[in-house]
């Protein structure tokens, strides 16, 4: 009897090489790390350059000051400028001009947003609106708010009331201006189909144009926001009273005091940098939920 030499072999268990998860997780890793280098290399092209940019001013002025090429009453020395800063917090000055100003900013702020959007819509929607309208928003814009300012003190008073809506005029013009480019800009397919839907009125608006139309909004909004300070220290210089960073500007400059100008100045752009900050977060909710 011949005894077969063919033997039955088992199915082999290895798993297809395309389908091997060492040799996948290899394959990623090298795609994965490219990835994480192509963000780091992004990341620090973003932020180097400014932060170098920073510290070549910075010694630029240190060396200026300290060697008394350039004269203190002009440009004070860094560390003076950070002892009146220090000064200042600790004594509350800036934390009580920093409250007003503050507050004359975001109330004229959300001011000029509760009527700039609707207004904006309303101008972008009717043609006979927009020729009534537009007229007046070219002469208002044309007009320097320094010009109007003192009218608004004689009308109103001294006091944050008028400040407040010198700050509702700087921030009104921009946002308006956005958010009607931000409708007319829609394609008009999109809302025929959405009529052709069902869509009208307020449901056409919340579900189609406000979405369509954010970006260029938010962008009105981020601008606005931080105009709303211009506005505020436009007010508090005409006005020369007692309280507002404005205010503390000119008392700095009325004593020749450059080191709390210097300060002062610091102080604003940190409040601008925490405006145009809570902007961008903005930008990056309304992103999230539509």
């Amino acid at each position: 009897m011949t005894t077969s030499t063919h033997r039955h072999h088992e199915p082999s268990m290895a798993m297809p090489a395309h389908l091997n998860p060492s040799e996948h997780v290899t394959a990623r890793s090298p795609r994965r790390h490219a990835e994480t280098n192509q963000r780091r290399l992004t990341w620090s092209l973003s932020v180097a350059p400014p932060v170098l940019v920073a510290i070549i001013l910075l010694i630029g002025w240190y060396v200026s000051t300290t060697s008394g090429y350039v004269n203190a009453l002009f440009l004070p020395a860094p560390a003076d400028v950070l002892q009146s800063l220090s000064d200042g917090i600790s004594s509350g000055i800036y934390l009580n001009n920093l409250l007003v100003t503050l507050e004359e900013s975001l109330i004229g702020f959300f001011l000029a947003l509760v009527i700039a959007i609707p207004l904006g819509y309303g101008l972008s929607k009717s043609r006979v609106l927009a020729a009534a309208i537009h007229p007046y928003l070219a002469a208002g814009q044309a007009i320097p708010v320094m010009v109007i300012a003192p009218l608004l003190v004689l009308w109103l008073g001294y006091g944050w009331v008028p400040n407040m809506y010198v700050c509702t005029l700087v921030v009104f013009f921009p946002m308006v201006v956005n958010t009607v480019l931000g409708i007319q800009v829609i394609d008009r397919a999109l809302t025929d189909a959405a009529r052709v839907e069902g869509a009208s009125g307020w449901s056409l608006f919340a579900y189609i144009e406000f979405p369509l139309a954010l970006p260029s909004i938010i962008a009105g909004v981020r601008t606005g926001l931080t105009l709303s300070i211009v506005g505020a220290m436009v007010g508090e210089f005409v006005q020369g009273g007692d309280a507002g960073l404005g205010s503390l500007l000119l008392v700095a400059k009325n004593q020749y005091n450059t080191p709390l100008m210097f300060a002062t100045l610091f102080v604003l752009a940190v409040l601008a940098i925490v405006f145009y900050g809570s902007t961008w977060l903005l930008s990056k909710i309304a992103n999230a939920i539509y």
